[in-house]
């Protein structure tokens, strides 16, 4: 399974809900968190030294994904899969293995996702990474919303 959707959408949410289910959760956000011991990372790395290590524990994921294919696991992708080739790419790993691939795309409306980081924010977590405004407004300029990929799509309640 593969979420998709920008900061805020319920992405992970949703995979715990999948993990209490038995499914295995990759996330990137976990790992950075064990590593350094702080939500922020993003905020306090260099803006490349941090994308880094995201792609450092992205290429371990991707090689436990395998194992956990070959295993004949259930495995969700926690990833907000910005860009369709990102996507594109692990369903073909998915489907190279032999296995089948859901896109789950989980949407809000902006006024229901800031509302959602602001509570984030607050917290504290590997899940509670804070997305501040300029990063958010990255996140949405960089989002290349699926269409057509064989999408699930959730509309995320305003409540």
């Amino acid at each position: 399974m593969l979420m998709c959707g920008l900061p805020g959408a319920g992405k992970t949410t949703y995979a715990m809900e999948l993990v209490r289910r038995g499914y295995i959760r990759l996330s990137i956000d976990e790992v950075v968190w064990e590593r350094l011991g702080q939500r922020d990372a993003g905020l306090v790395l260099e803006e490349e030294a941090y994308d880094q290590l995201k792609e450092e524990v992205r290429r371990k994921q991707w090689k436990e994904l395998v194992e956990l294919m070959l295993a004949g696991r259930d495995v969700v992708v926690d990833y907000s899969f910005w860009s369709r080739a990102a996507r594109d790419d692990y369903k073909a790993l998915v489907e190279s293995h032999g296995c089948h691939w859901e896109l789950i795309h989980l949407k809000a409306d902006r006024t229901t996702l800031e509302r959602r980081l602001r509570v984030r924010n607050g917290e504290e977590g590997a899940n509670s990474v804070t997305v501040d405004e300029k990063l958010f407004n990255r996140y949405l300029v960089g989002f290349e919303e699926p269409n057509g990929e064989g999408e699930q799509v959730f509309m995320q309640s305003s409540t």
